[in-house]
């Protein structure tokens, strides 16, 4: 009947045409960046401060050192935001009118902004739980706290790899 209704009225409006619009799916793919590796992040530093909570409670004076691993898996979260905020800045929305582009364009915006939003989620998630083993290093040897950071960070190669593919997409796509 809702449709029946829709269609019989005097003024036919198509209600997906904002699917047709580049502006959609860019701002969508800027979204996407920004929840997906925040996902990600939100996990794993959740994943790091269950295991670091053990310790500081039976040690205090290792917050220092747990911090670290703690933010590690965090950075992803900042990357995604990093490229939301840069398509919404190519995209005009901080300024006086939004920038016209073609479905195309919007669709590759879009398909830019994934690299980030995809590998940060996992990789934030695959940092955590390198961290967190990193807790038992600092609680069996706390002088090697250094190699479970090192161990740890080392996810954050393919993080960071994603955030420059994404960039120099967005950038590119975006004049």
């Amino acid at each position: 009947m809702f449709l029946t209704n829709l269609t019989t009225t005097a003024a036919t409006v198509n209600y997906f045409t904002f699917l047709n619009e580049g502006l959609f799916w860019a701002f969508l793919g800027a979204a996407l960046a920004a929840i997906l590796a925040g996902i990600g992040s939100a996990r794993g530093v959740g994943i790091v401060g269950e295991a670091a909570s053990g310790l500081v409670a039976e040690d205090p004076s290792k917050f220092g050192q747990l911090i670290i691993l703690e933010a590690l898996p965090g950075t992803q979260g900042i990357y995604g935001l990093l490229i939301a905020f840069i398509t919404c800045l190519k995209l005009g929305l901080f300024s006086d009118s939004l920038t016209a582009i073609t479905l195309e364009q919007g669709l590759f915006v879009f398909i830019a902004c994934l690299p980030i939003g995809i590998v940060g989620l996992f990789s934030a998630i695959y940092q955590a739980r390198c961290a967190a083993s990193a807790v038992n290093i600092l609680i069996k040897n706390p002088n090697d706290v250094a190699k479970g950071i090192t161990l740890a960070a080392m996810v954050e190669t393919y993080a960071l790899f994603a955030l420059l593919i994404s960039f120099l997409m967005v950038n590119f796509i975006i004049k």
